[in-house]
């Protein structure tokens, strides 16, 4: 909409003080309302008539009234002052870290350990604010970052980007995934030791299987008959008896389930590390840049 530039002159202040006026009945407890002199609102007043071209008061009557033109223009512009209090209320809020949504996201195994209990206690105190969780592995969460679909996501180390920004937080080890029932759930586990079993790896794009090719594990452990597409997938195959898998402990314990055991190999030594991925190019929001600060505080170096 193109504007006029005759309206320009005309501001908030002007219609305030009129509002003002007609809801105190006078100029002297409408300034005292404003907070401002008498001689102020009624300068207000003398320059909104004459951007207009007509009076806005008949000053023959004591004290001044309103003219017809007047109250038209009341009517006319009351919802716009009722929705501009409530747009800076919300902008007030939002600043203040009581209302807006954030959009975070994390790999499955950074959720259970790291972002739930520091999202729940974030929650808490903030009850308006609303958020969205999005799993997924590291490299489809570093672009939704990037492209503005997250605010920020907690995962394995992902794509190199001048647009990304990625700070370690934690680190843990792999081991071996297993039932509880298994020989080798509680005993000192060696890769010798893994020969005759059914191995389930992961698929190719996992952070997680990535990190596995690129170490000095042997190759006939990586070359898996069984694939998961997902953490959570490979879990539940190694609780139905299917295999074991070799996981990062977090992962294990995704789902602090009492059937699968996580057993450290004693000549296999490999982390995991997490990441904090933060757009480089765009600032966060107060609500995102405030649960940023809460997940570095909790870091584990």
């Amino acid at each position: 909409m193109k504007l006029n530039p005759e309206n320009l002159n005309i501001n908030l202040r002007h219609l305030r003080a009129l509002h003002a006026v007609a809801r105190e009945g006078s100029f002297v407890a409408a300034a005292k309302r404003l907070g401002i002199v008498p001689s102020a609102l009624s300068e207000l007043v003398r320059h909104l008539e004459e951007s207009v071209g007509a009076a806005l008061f008949d000053r023959n009557t004591r004290p001044p009234s309103m003219t017809p033109l007047a109250l038209t223009f009341l009517g006319e512009t009351a919802p716009l002052l009722a929705e501009m209090d409530k747009a800076v209320t919300r902008l007030r809020q939002s600043a203040g870290l009581e209302l807006g949504v954030l959009k975070i996201g994390a790999s499955p195994s950074a959720i259970s350990e790291l972002v739930a209990p520091l999202l729940a206690d974030f929650l808490s105190e903030r009850p308006m604010v609303q958020c969205l969780v999005h799993d997924d592995i590291a490299e489809t969460l570093a672009q939704m970052v990037i492209e503005g679909k997250l605010d920020i996501a907690v995962a394995g180390r992902a794509l190199q980007s001048p647009d990304l920004a990625q700070h370690e937080l934690m680190r843990d080890e792999f081991g071996l995934a297993c039932r509880k029932d298994d020989v080798l759930a509680g005993a000192r586990v060696q890769l010798a030791d893994l020969e005759d079993r059914v191995i389930i790896g992961l698929a190719s794009q996992t952070g997680t299987q990535q990190l596995l090719a690129d170490s000095d594990l042997p190759r006939w452990l990586l070359n898996t008959r069984i694939n998961a597409h997902s953490t959570i997938a490979q879990l539940c195959l190694v609780r139905a008896g299917v295999g074991v898998a070799l996981l990062p402990r977090n992962a294990v314990n995704l789902f602090n389930d009492p059937e699968i055991s996580f057993a450290p190999i004693s000549d296999f030594q490999l982390q995991r590390r997490l990441y904090i991925l933060t757009p480089k190019k765009r600032g966060l929001s107060p609500l995102a840049r405030a649960f940023v600060d809460k997940i570095r505080a909790f870091r584990v170096d």
